[in-house]
């Protein structure tokens, strides 16, 4: 029942990211915790991010920008090893709430970015890439705060979905080999990894149908909503445990 579960949440997470660029983490994090625990969700959470990542660029293959993806990923790749050395040195219940007042806290923070209309160009995306790389390693999504990077660079639609996907895969590649290297990602792990990864991926390719019916205010409604509950289920998981 359990992998059911995971199963129904990701399909649905797999179909809503696939279709507003992020929220597959934010979505299925909370209930992979209350299945396996903060330290075995988080490296299950990154091998289905992988295969999530993975599924975007071949629905959108012929759209990625791959100056951008260069530009973001180079210093992106180790600082997200670096990110992920140190979530193994932090107890459980800090990852969880971490996690929880992340999620909360990128609600202003996207929408202090969207009301100063910021612009990138590629060194934005480089820094942005070594710092998002950082935190991704830690907090498992940083979609709130990639989604409006790559947006304030010009991408939009299929373009933006393809190349933020692209530019996130080798992140969370890094990521998952950073688990492996120090023991958190063993076989079990890497099968409940494939499970939850499998449904995302479905999910992806059902969304490209209703990309370019979703209107921005929609987005950014169905966003905030996920942030929140999302974070609050985590922070309601550290103040029980």
């Amino acid at each position: 029942m359990g992998y059911l579960f995971i199963l129904i949440v990701g399909l649905l997470a797999g179909t809503i990211s696939g279709i507003v660029g992020t929220g597959s983490s934010i979505m299925l994090m909370p209930v992979l915790i209350y299945e396996y625990g903060p330290k075995q969700a988080v490296p299950i959470m990154a091998i289905a991010a992988v295969m999530a990542n993975f599924a975007r660029i071949l629905a959108w293959w012929r759209e990625v920008d791959w100056r951008a993806c260069v530009a973001y990923s180079l210093p992106g790749i180790p600082a997200a090893a670096l990110g992920a050395r140190t979530l193994l040195a932090l107890p459980s219940r800090a990852v969880d709430i971490a996690i929880g007042s992340f999620l909360i806290a990128m609600v202003p923070v996207r929408h202090w970015l969207a009301r100063h209309q910021l612009k990138a160009n590629l060194w934005h995306l480089a820094l942005g890439g070594a710092l998002i790389g950082y935190l991704t390693g830690i907090v498992v999504s940083t979609g709130p705060l990639s989604v409006p990077l790559f947006l304030f660079y010009g991408l939009s639609r299929g373009a933006f979905l393809a190349t933020e996907a692209a530019s996130s895969l080798g992140l969370y590649v890094s990521k998952s080999v950073t688990f492996e290297r120090f023991g958190a990602l063993n076989a079990d792990v890497a099968l409940k990894g494939l499970v939850a990864g499998s449904s995302l991926m479905f999910g992806a390719f059902i969304a490209k149908r209703f990309v370019l019916k979703l209107e921005p205010d929609m987005f950014r409604l169905i966003m905030d909503g996920i942030m929140i509950a999302a974070g609050l289920s985590l922070l309601w998981t550290a103040i029980i445990a």
